[in-house]
């Protein structure tokens, strides 16, 4: 698909076209927009409006199915899930927003439930009676540096530290819940329809902590398509439908890494006395999704696709061996999400537009 779409590109129209609605001064992953003419960055004109505040809940309908071998000699266990829900909500805010120096904070909140049609005790099967007795949470803070060179190149350099786990409020551990990613991308401003670049991630996408190599590649084409892609994890194609609405489809990566503190000790034959347990989950999501202006400050986006579930795997961290215990995967089943989020008002951007002539 992105050899499609890189080939696309070599067929685009003239570098000014007139596309909408204009990127804002910050996009939603803080990399920042400012004069097209003068300093570069990888936003490109037709890409949606910047998120400051986004809300959003997702759900899986009906039931599907969960599936779980244990190594060994654990016991293998079957069972449906009858819930899974999901809350997110970020807040971006920018520290520093010069010319050639860019600083954005973002805080994001996220808890996924799970409820099972034959709930497991956590004396016969402690995964997932914990799970569904504590959901599961995140809470993270990152930092990027939008670092605009000349007209030409850009970089960025992105950290976030995260909680995730099975941990309530009275009993919040930092060492026992931390996660630590960090990304470099460096890149090339070709014109105000294209922005690429190439960097590395440490990370958890592919379940464990690990290193890999990053492809941004944003275009548009014409007035009404476009792509928008952060490969291996995203690829986007997008719709212009009109100034206040946008489609996009394609697919999307999601990988959360969770640290699980049991209540009861899980029984397993070579050591029955494991305590504490990573769970790797990675899905992948083939997306289509709507965005439409509610008001000049606020957008709604809608969304639906499939999601298949690549792993669910449990991993023994008692005395952080690292040793597979179970392994388990999500049946796949279709998904919905409804998100609202605050944009810059229209007028403020308008305003900074005139500035910068």
């Amino acid at each position: 698909m992105l050899v499609l779409l890189l080939g696309m590109g070599r067929v685009a129209t003239a570098q000014d076209i007139p596309v909408y609605p204009p990127p804002a001064p910050l996009d939603t992953a803080g990399l920042g927009k400012s004069d097209a003419q003068t300093f570069a960055n990888s936003q490109v004109v037709g890409m949606g409006p910047s998120k400051g505040l986004i809300v959003k809940y997702e759900r899986i309908p009906g039931n599907f199915s969960i599936r779980s071998s244990g190594v060994g000699g654990v016991p293998d266990y079957r069972t449906d899930v009858s819930k899974n829900a999901n809350l997110v909500i970020k807040a971006y805010a920018p520290l520093l927003n010069h010319p050639h120096l860019k600083l954005v904070l973002g805080l994001n909140y996220d808890r996924q439930e799970y409820q099972f049609r034959e709930p497991a005790t956590s004396d016969q099967y402690g995964l997932y009676g914990n799970i569904e007795n504590k959901g599961l949470s995140i809470i993270g803070a990152q930092l990027a540096v939008i670092r605009p060179v000349d007209a030409v190149h850009w970089y960025l350099f992105r950290t976030k530290t995260e909680l995730n786990g099975d941990y309530n409020s009275d009993e919040l551990d930092i060492n026992n819940y931390l996660k630590v990613t960090s990304e470099f991308i460096y890149g090339w401003k070709r014109s105000s329809t294209f922005a690429w670049g190439l960097g590395v991630q440490l990370g958890y996408v592919l379940g464990r902590q690990s290193i890999y190599p990053v492809l941004v590649y944003n275009r548009t084409f014409n007035p009404r398509w476009g792509v928008e892609a952060l490969f291996p994890a995203r690829v986007l194609v997008r719709r212009n439908l009109s100034p206040t609405s946008l489609l996009f489809a394609g697919y999307e990566v999601v990988s959360n890494n969770y640290n699980l503190k049991l209540r009861n000790t899980f029984p397993t034959p070579n050591n029955p006395a494991v305590r504490a347990l990573e769970l790797r989950q990675i899905d992948v999501k083939f997306r289509l999704r709507y965005e439409h202006e509610l008001l000049s400050f606020l957008w709604t986006g809608v969304e639906a696709g499939y999601r298949y579930n690549y792993e669910f795997n449990a991993f023994d961290r008692t005395d952080n061996t690292r040793d597979r215990i179970i392994n388990s995967q999500l049946g796949g089943t279709p998904y919905a999400s409804l998100d609202l989020f605050i944009v810059p008002p229209r007028k403020l951007l308008q305003k900074a537009e005139r500035s910068r002539k």
